[in-house]
């Protein structure tokens, strides 16, 4: 019999927190013509997510349903950037994600049996997310649109303990720690448009979808923005950003949204 242990719980991720982050080369895409010189751009954000889901670790499943402001509360230390270069209708991008998280404190879980247990569990993780694509230009109007390829890698690092009990009550496996560092990489492919609305303001949407069984069973992001280019070399961007991943492996499971606005700013050389 599955033992699943429910735990409401804050901590029990960040982790794609920001995904996350799970990166978007939408968010924080260049707006560059046709050129033959090489454009860069280099785009630090913040991505203020929500996260809701399930993420098992052994026989502990935790329901996940946490606020930016409860992700917030147990940072530890976090960065987020893109790069990108452009040169004609080619681009290349590569975008990294670092977060912890630490002494983040549940409030209630399930034992195997059904019973229910008072305590506390503190959590500890760590997300890192890189991803890697290849674009092409395949409209340069008034509107643009680019087609594009990418890998994707997740590492997490994640420790759960329980720290206070109303009684002789352990984690299902027995122990009252249990910890897991996992990593895979998800295939990608997505579009994004960018649609000119007024002087020096474009309207951005993003889609992507991934995985197909080689890291995630299923991965996908959607992103709506705008860009605003408030000085030659540097744009504000925000918007709207939803990612979903899929992903189970030895008893670990990942099946988690990050959604939330994200803020950035581009810095084109």
């Amino acid at each position: 019999m599955k033992n699943r242990a429910y735990i409401t719980i804050v901590t029990v991720f960040i982790v794609a927190s920001m995904l996350a982050l799970v990166p978007a080369p939408a968010a924080a895409a260049s707006e560059g013509g046709d050129s033959g010189d090489w454009q860069f751009e280099i785009t630090p954000y913040l991505f203020a997510t929500g996260l809701s889901g399930d993420i098992g670790i052994n026989s502990v499943t935790a329901n996940v349903d946490s606020s930016f402001n409860d992700i917030l509360e147990n940072l530890d230390s976090g960065f987020m950037a893109l790069f990108e270069a452009r040169k004609g209708p080619w681009s290349f991008d590569f975008e990294g994600v670092y977060f912890k998280l630490k002494d983040e404190r549940t409030r209630s879980w399930e034992g195997p049996l059904g019973n229910t247990t008072t305590g506390t569990l503190e959590g500890t993780m760590t997300e890192e997310l890189y991803q890697l694509s290849a674009g092409y230009r395949v409209a340069d109007d008034s509107m643009k649109v680019d087609l594009f390829g990418a890998v994707r890698a997740t590492v997490l690092d994640t420790k759960l303990d329980l720290t206070v009990t109303t009684g002789a009550d352990l984690l299902p496996d027995g122990s009252r720690s249990t910890r897991i560092s996992e990593s895979w990489w998800d295939p990608v492919v997505g579009a994004r448009l960018l649609v000119p609305l007024a002087e020096a303001w474009t309207a951005v949407g993003y889609a992507d979808v991934g995985g197909f069984g080689v890291g995630s069973d299923i991965t996908y992001q959607l992103l709506a923005g705008v860009n605003w280019q408030f000085a030659k070399s540097v744009s504000a961007k925000l918007g709207y950003r939803y990612l979903y991943q899929d992903y189970e492996s030895d008893g670990f499971v990942w099946d988690m949204t990050a959604s939330g606005f994200y803020l950035g700013a581009g810095f084109r050389f």
